[in-house]
């Protein structure tokens, strides 16, 4: 099965249903894509206006990035669904791994398009920096959970000493652009 060109509604029927799979691994995945997907539709709401042409080229490159995040997302709901019923640890610690350090890629691009983004959507782009964080801590749980069977102690300590520096840096992120959209929606 893969969810990935089926409608939201069989995803989510799928995922409350009892079965082994879609899991929160997914889910995590979907929350993450639609996070990126929020900061492409402000970059798409941007671009071609006036008021933001010298940020044109930036806003470019911002929606590439972007999109091919989307992209990686869509496909890690299923890669997930594949390396859970595979029942290798490897593949189930690497897709989680692999979606954690894509959430702090797309982060990344939130700050920019507090000034650089149409200010109609700059509520999306906190919505958009919450949805990474969320996607995150939920990839950083299934980390730890694969983790536990894990019996290489370097690999374990390296993985979670980058996801403890990557966490902090995401909040950082997160609280930052909340504060600044905050203080714009308020005046």
């Amino acid at each position: 099965m893969s969810y990935k060109v089926e409608n939201l509604k069989k995803y989510l029927d799928d995922l409350a249903a009892k079965l082994a799979a879609p899991g929160g691994g997914s889910a995590a995945a979907l929350t993450a894509g639609l996070g990126v997907a929020l900061i492409s539709m402000v970059v798409n709401f941007t671009l071609g206006k006036p008021k933001y042409a010298e940020y044109e080229k930036e806003l470019k490159v911002v929606l590439e990035k972007s999109e091919k995040l989307r992209s990686e997302f869509l496909n890690l709901v299923d890669l997930d669904v594949i390396a859970y019923k595979s029942k290798d640890i490897r593949n189930a610690l690497n897709v989680p791994l692999m979606l954690a350090r894509l959430c702090f890629e797309g982060i990344k691009l939130c700050p920019g398009l507090i000034k650089k983004g149409n200010i109609n959507l700059i509520s999306d782009v906190a919505v958009a920096a919450i949805l990474l964080e969320g996607a995150f801590v939920s990839a950083y749980f299934n980390v730890e959970i694969n983790l536990k069977s894990l019996a290489d102690k370097n690999l374990t300590k390296a993985i979670r000493k980058e996801l403890t520096q990557k966490g902090k840096a995401i909040q950082k992120i997160r609280t930052k652009t909340e504060d600044e959209v905050v203080k714009i929606i308020r005046g």
